[in-house]
């Protein structure tokens, strides 16, 4: 995971014993952060409760549309209360209007609404599940080498309508190319075919954090497996509602949709 770019801000808001002494991360929307709190402290972000381990590690993300001011709010075991704001780097998205499409191609036939609303909830239900695992301390990998052709957050607009933002990065390689577990951790989810995703992989890092992968061609392994980082998970395909072989590699954190391309190097 990439070290936080804002010294002036790790010097300013960590100065204090109370917080951190080490910060990872990217602040910035589709960052992921993780730091070290005092032993059996608590936290809150913007007045929701975040992950807090009885060690003090703290782990949170923002979303694409995160606010520009974040408050963070830590209560360590002695009671004491420090309040920190800080202010998020900006991004930019790419936008693409495309007209004239068939219906179809913009909002799916009705007979396959109930089939969509089901694999949703699965999906947003294996995202949101917490454990005590720690994988993700130990850095992401390139799941698959090849052109990025989407990128986290950009948007289309589909003969006027806008469509959901890009929730992760796409990879496009050959039919077939191998693709590995971006970080060690459980598989969640493998499944057969969704209507939107095909066949998909969710993969559990610990705290909150798991990683997506969809379109794939061929799954080769089974739910409550553990997996290393670099192990072959499945291959690259076009399932699901895709124009051409790629992988879609997601990142989240409580089911919020993060940058995946801020995990990794671009030499990994």
């Amino acid at each position: 995971m990439k070290p936080v770019n804002f010294l002036f801000f790790v010097i300013i808001f960590f100065s204090q014993p109370v917080f951190a002494d080490l910060i990872k991360g990217d602040l910035t929307p589709g960052g992921l952060i993780h730091a070290f709190l005092p032993p059996n402290s608590s936290a809150t972000l913007n007045g929701k409760n975040i992950f807090v381990a009885s060690d003090g590690l703290l782990v949170f993300g923002f979303g694409r549309n995160a606010k520009k001011r974040q408050i963070l709010v830590v209560k360590t075991a002695d009671g004491k209360i420090k309040h920190r704001s800080f202010q998020l780097k900006p991004r930019k998205y790419l936008v693409q209007r495309i007209d004239g499409l068939p219906k179809n191609m913009v909002t799916p036939p009705q007979a396959y609404w109930a089939r969509i609303k089901h694999e949703a909830k699965i999906l947003n239900t294996v995202r949101r599940l917490t454990s005590k695992r720690r994988d993700f301390l130990n850095g992401f990998i390139w799941p698959v080498k090849g052109r990025v052709s989407g990128v986290y957050g950009s948007q289309r607009i589909l003969n006027g309508k806008p469509s959901r933002p890009h929730s992760g990065i796409d990879i496009a390689a050959p039919q077939g190319t191998l693709i590995r577990a971006a970080a060690s951790g459980k598989i969640l989810l493998s499944h057969p075919g969704m209507f939107y995703t095909g066949k998909t992989i969710v993969i559990d890092h610990g705290c909150g954090v798991s990683t997506i992968y969809i379109h794939l061609s061929k799954t080769v392994i089974r739910e409550g497996q553990e997996v290393k980082k670099g192990a072959i998970i499945g291959e690259v395909g076009e399932t699901g509602r895709a124009t051409g072989p790629h992988l879609h590699w997601g990142l989240t954190w409580n089911g919020v949709n993060l940058d995946p391309s801020l995990v990794v190097r671009s030499d990994e």
